[in-house]
């Protein structure tokens, strides 16, 4: 008995797969960049300096809010992330 043959190549999936492995290193920076981002605002919410707690606020959310019409990530997920550190930097900046 002979072994089995080669796979015939399916140039659909071939294709598929390169526009996958895109997709996910897109979307794996665009989650890093996420994470940055909020862990900047958290160590910048300790020194209770208003101007750039705003700043790096903003900068955060157009970059959840970006990913979320991307599709990179829900836009609930976007829309909690977004809550929980707007709630974060308003109780930093009223105390």
């Amino acid at each position: 008995m002979a072994g089995k043959s080669a796979p015939k190549k399916n140039l659909s999936n071939i294709k598929r797969e390169k526009q996958a492995e895109k997709h996910r290193l897109r979307n794996q920076s665009v989650e890093t960049k996420i994470r940055t981002y909020i862990t900047k605002l958290e160590t910048i919410l300790s020194t209770k300096n208003t101007e750039d707690i705003e700043k790096t606020l903003k900068a955060a959310i157009k970059v959840i809010s970006s990913a979320a019409y991307k599709g990179i990530i829900h836009k609930n997920t976007a829309s909690r992330k977004i809550s929980r550190i707007t709630k974060k930097a308003n109780a930093a900046l009223a105390s």
